[in-house]
């Protein structure tokens, strides 16, 4: 059988369904919920999943554990251990998808780009898209799967710490995209979480990611470059923040989708900056 190949860094239902036996491929369901919600993304896998799919937790498993802040990215041993055990080689080709469409899924993506993985995808409209084109969903119990050996090595440049982005804050070369609603960009809604300061940082854009989708779908790729070409130059370094580092994910992806290459997620997003006094608010 011939090599996997992935069309983008998206696919559609169609192409999925076409390639589900292939060897290669690894699909992962990426579902996840904010706090507060009474959906659980493990629960909701266990009961009904694309065909072969397996959990991928980035939110307590294959996150820093040693963290403070939500679902930060682990070490790349601490991200190779647990990608191992789901069965992911280095030869992979990896889909994610999420039970929402479009929300979470990206941060996998962006996790695996940010390990040095470059045949990776996230499924357009996600599992809703699946279900509602008639696909065969999985309710039996989930199937084992053998571990692998898996390496990973950080790609510095796909992720930026907080102290790193305050030094380069008003540096011309760089743009920061907030992902966040326009009203708590802008400090009209109080943020989520406890602690948080409301406002944006010196010198972002507001580009809410439901800007970016309709009905759980990107977009197509000509009206996502107008929407970054209009906010950027083809050349800066486009760093994205959201809430904690979810969403952002969503811009990261649309970016690349729309042919930007120079991409940077702020790990620690709002939850750090608002929180620490030191970061300078608007």
């Amino acid at each position: 059988m011939s090599a996997l190949m992935l069309p983008s860094s998206r696919v559609s239902t169609e192409w999925l369904a076409e390639h589900l036996t292939h060897p290669q491929l690894v699909v992962l369901d990426a579902s996840w919920f904010m706090p507060g919600s009474e959906r659980n993304g493990y629960l909701e896998w266990q009961q009904k999943r694309i065909p072969h799919a397996q959990y991928f937790d980035f939110d307590k498993k294959i996150a820093d554990p040693d963290a403070s802040l939500p679902h930060m990215l682990p070490t790349a041993a601490h991200f190779a251990d647990e990608v191992g055990q789901l069965g992911v080689s280095n030869d992979s080709v990896i889909v994610v998808y999420d039970s929402q469409g479009m929300f979470s899924a990206p941060r996998v993506w962006w996790m695996f780009r940010a390990m040095g993985h470059q045949h990776v995808a996230v499924l357009d409209g996600g599992f809703p898209a699946w279900r509602a084109a008639g696909y065969a969903v999985d309710t039996q119990r989930p199937e084992a799967v053998t571990p692998t050996q898996y390496k990973a090595t950080l790609d510095h440049a796909w992720v930026i710490d907080g102290d790193t982005l305050h030094q380069h804050l008003n540096d011309p070369d760089n743009q920061i995209f907030d992902a966040r609603p326009a009203e708590r960009f802008y400090g009209l809604q109080p943020e989520p979480r406890e602690g948080v300061r409301s406002g944006h940082m010196h010198y972002a854009n507001s580009l809410p990611f439901s800007q970016l989708l309709h009905n759980g779908y990107f977009l197509p790729d000509d009206q996502l470059k107008q929407r970054f070409d209009a906010l950027s130059e083809p050349e800066q370094q486009l760093i994205f923040s959201c809430g904690s580092g979810v969403t952002a994910c969503i811009l990261a992806l649309a970016a690349d989708l729309s042919g930007r290459k120079k991409l940077t997620v702020y790990d620690g997003s709002w939850t750090e900056w608002g929180s620490e006094y030191k970061y300078p608010v608007e």
